[in-house]
């Protein structure tokens, strides 16, 4: 299987696993950047060079070297289920995608004549029931993860424990795992322990979302959207994500976590 979703800076000085809807497209910036002093000139996501990638073939080779020799400093960065899963709502299902179509062909108008979703459009201001649909949503979501039905998981939804659990299982081993809530503080340990071509001042770092303003913006606080319901599919869909990366499942309210990331834990559980 290897080590898929896995990016490594050309001069193999940080190993990076990405873990959509977790602040990876600022991640991947600042590791280009550390390697030739500017940024890709686009969406990361979308190099094709400047950085190796597993989903590069001649890339494979030297990040399954590098990684299964520990070689370098390796890490990933986890987000709040309750904010992630939300954004990958408003992203994913009611935005409008860089290609300028909705998000993988057919899956929004499947998900209206089977869930009941509304997204609305652009040209109607994307008014629609936020609350409503997203709740649909969450069912359609856990559909997906718990029976496979009526589709394979999306990567943007499924759970966290799950792409950080095959850097594990296949012979990796994390040096860091920190919060997309505390940024700055987690970036900042790799870059301290890391060297770069380039200097990073995280200060000046711009953030590159690369879904903002192409769908509605979200018209409710977090906790607004979670009922009983909703709260009781996040934990069957996402307990594992609370529990290992120490957020708080009970105040959805809450982005912060509320403990700290115990690495031994995180290897002994996710390495089955």
């Amino acid at each position: 299987m290897g080590f898929p979703g896995t990016w490594m800076t050309e001069s193999e000085s940080m190993v990076y696993r990405v873990v959509p809807k977790c602040a990876c497209s600022t991640i991947g910036q600042i590791m280009y950047y550390s390697d030739h002093g500017s940024f890709f000139d686009g969406d990361i996501h979308d190099s094709k060079n400047g950085l190796h990638k597993w989903a590069q073939d001649d890339s494979q080779p030297l990040i399954e070297r590098n990684v299964k020799a520990h070689k370098s400093f390796a890490f990933t960065c986890v987000r709040n289920p309750y904010q992630r899963i939300l954004s990958s709502f408003f992203d994913k299902i009611c935005g409008i995608q860089r290609n300028g179509k909705r998000y993988r062909g057919n899956l929004v108008p499947q998900l209206a004549q089977k869930y009941g979703v509304e997204v609305g459009s652009p040209e109607t201001d994307f008014d629609f029931d936020q609350i409503k649909s997203f709740r649909r949503f969450l069912l359609f979501a856990r559909d997906t993860i718990r029976w496979r039905k009526p589709m394979e998981p999306d990567i943007h939804w499924s759970a966290m424990s799950g792409h950080i659990s095959t850097f594990i299982v296949n012979g990796g081993q994390y040096d860091h795992i920190f919060f997309t809530e505390m940024f700055n503080d987690g970036m900042q340990e790799v870059l301290d322990k890391t060297r770069h071509k380039h200097a990073v001042d995280l200060k000046k770092i711009p953030r590159f979302n690369e879904s903002e303003g192409h769908g509605p913006k979200r018209a409710h606080p977090v906790e607004d959207y979670f009922d009983d319901l909703s709260r009781h599919l996040v934990w069957e869909i996402y307990k594992r994500d609370f529990q290992l990366f120490k957020y708080d499942f009970d105040n959805p309210g809450n982005k912060l976590p509320i403990g700290q990331i115990d690495l031994d834990e995180v290897h002994a559980k996710l390495g089955d």
